[in-house]
């Protein structure tokens, strides 16, 4: 059985309304947000469309974590601003730069 590969555009968007569902003060993972939408191994198609967001687009993209509650960014490429941005919502770092996600993750 073959899987049908889904239509990017509307993955896409899927994804975005997904991201914009996320209160403020919480996070959720990439993988979380596939299973959500159906695609229980859709966290890198998840990861996609969120590289494809645009400032313009207004949307907490920062709210998107990995599966160990870090950011997905390197430093001095949006890590920082991610952290500062999640903090600024009350979201808690570890020592080690992971988010609690028993506490601030979001289950949707």
């Amino acid at each position: 059985m073959t899987e049908t590969i889904p239509d990017r555009v509307a993955v896409f968007e899927r994804v975005r309304a997904a991201v914009r569902s996320i209160p403020a003060g919480r996070v959720a993972t990439y993988g979380q947000i596939a299973r959500s939408l159906g695609m229980p191994r859709g966290a890198r198609l998840v990861g996609w469309a969120m590289r494809a967001v645009k400032e313009s687009d207004d949307l907490p993209w920062y709210r998107v974590v990995n599966a160990q509650g870090r950011s997905s960014l390197p430093a001095g490429a949006g890590a920082e601003l991610q952290r500062a941005l999640l903090e600024d919502e009350g979201v808690e770092f570890d020592a080690a730069g992971r988010i609690d996600l028993l506490r601030f993750g979001w289950d949707g």
